[in-house]
């Protein structure tokens, strides 16, 4: 009887995953649907403590987050173009400086020799690429006009994900509770609480690091535009958005933070006063960001996470390296329960043969 179980939900499974393969062109919607709503429940539930029905709970989060977007949208746009064109216009003088002031100190405090950047050659190659560019966007333009069929397609699954992730919000205890009612009733005890410690672990990451990354991003850009950097708003959103993977969003900050204070001022106090920025944002985030919207259930060795990130790139690249943390937080999760059961077993407990006093002697 136990066999036939076994391969009956081996079978299952393997039906589930061809399914899903042939799905996956629409999957995408439901998907993304899902996620929102299970990033937005909390909220949801905060607003029917203090009296909200449901409908009114999840009408009032979907305000207030398209407000925000709204909002958020028209106030950074302009100043991102604005910023990307500052950029676009000063990247030949940023290479010439390069050669001129970067590599010699390079060369004078590291024993290397580096070869000058080819600005004839580089001028050619941004040349051409614009050209490349803008023939491509003509290709994309002539591919839209002649498939708008799949446009409309794209634009109405985008349209689903609102729709989507509002119903499933609007029914999502109920369908915690059904998913909790097929489980076996003799393991439904040990499913649950495996589920509750997973779900505190990825929304410990999810919700608390995207909180994270959108604080440290204003930390950043606010702190660079009091130094008078030019490109602080594209430079403390990049630092922001990076630090979803530990280490890269403040080296990648830091570094270009750095060098467009040397090419914009020409001085090493404008390079300290990034520096400084820095350095509070690294305080603010371990000392109240990380302790009060993430805390310390992730749980993971500094030495386990820079190896679930190069694992994750090396698997699935940087998609990989973005869901390397959550991944590994669970997984840590469901090792704590084996090795608890291990130190439960037979096989662990074993006493080792008493040898027999009498019979040595």
């Amino acid at each position: 009887m136990a066999d036939i179980r076994l391969w009956l939900s081996l079978l299952g499974l393997l039906v589930l995953g061809w399914l899903l393969y042939l799905l996956s062109p629409i999957l995408m919607p439901f998907a993304a649907g899902a996620l929102l709503a299970y990033l937005g429940n909390p909220l949801v539930s905060r607003l029917m403590r203090l009296g909200l029905k449901r409908i009114w709970a999840v009408g009032l989060s979907f305000f207030s987050l398209l407000t925000v977007m709204t909002v958020s949208l028209v106030l950074v746009l302009p100043l991102l173009w604005q910023q990307i064109v500052y950029l676009e216009s000063r990247l030949p003088r940023v290479l010439r400086w390069f050669n001129r002031e970067g590599i010699p100190w390079i060369e004078k405090h590291v024993p290397v020799q580096i070869d000058r950047l080819d600005m004839d050659l580089i001028g050619e190659w941004l040349s051409s690429y614009w050209v490349e560019a803008g023939s491509a966007a003509g290709n994309v333009l002539t591919q839209v006009a002649k498939s708008s069929m799949d446009i409309l397609a794209l634009a109405g699954m985008l349209a689903l994900i609102p729709v989507v992730t509002f119903y499933l919000l609007l029914d999502w205890d109920d369908l915690l509770a059904r998913i909790r009612n097929l489980i076996p009733r003799n393991i439904e005890p040990r499913v649950s609480q495996l589920a509750r410690e997973c779900d505190d672990v990825l929304a410990a990451f999810l919700r608390g690091q995207l909180m994270v990354m959108v604080a440290l991003g204003v930390v950043y850009a606010v702190g660079l535009q009091f130094v008078g950097l030019k490109l602080a708003l594209m430079i403390g959103l990049l630092a922001g958005l990076g630090s979803i993977i530990p280490y890269f969003g403040f080296t990648i900050g830091i570094v270009s933070a750095t060098a467009a204070a040397l090419i914009q001022f020409g001085n090493f106090n404008a390079v300290l006063l990034v520096w400084c920025v820095f350095a509070i944002g690294q305080a603010i985030e371990g000392w109240v960001l990380q302790p009060f919207l993430v805390g310390d259930k992730i749980g993971l060795h500094p030495v386990a996470v820079i190896f679930a990130i190069m694992a994750g790139g090396q698997l699935f690249g940087f998609v990989g390296m973005l869901l390397a943390l959550p991944a590994a937080a669970v997984i840590m999760v469901l090792l704590r329960h084996a090795h608890e059961h291990y130190q439960q077993s037979r096989l662990y407990q074993a006493m080792p043969p008493v040898e027999d006093d009498d019979a040595a002697g």
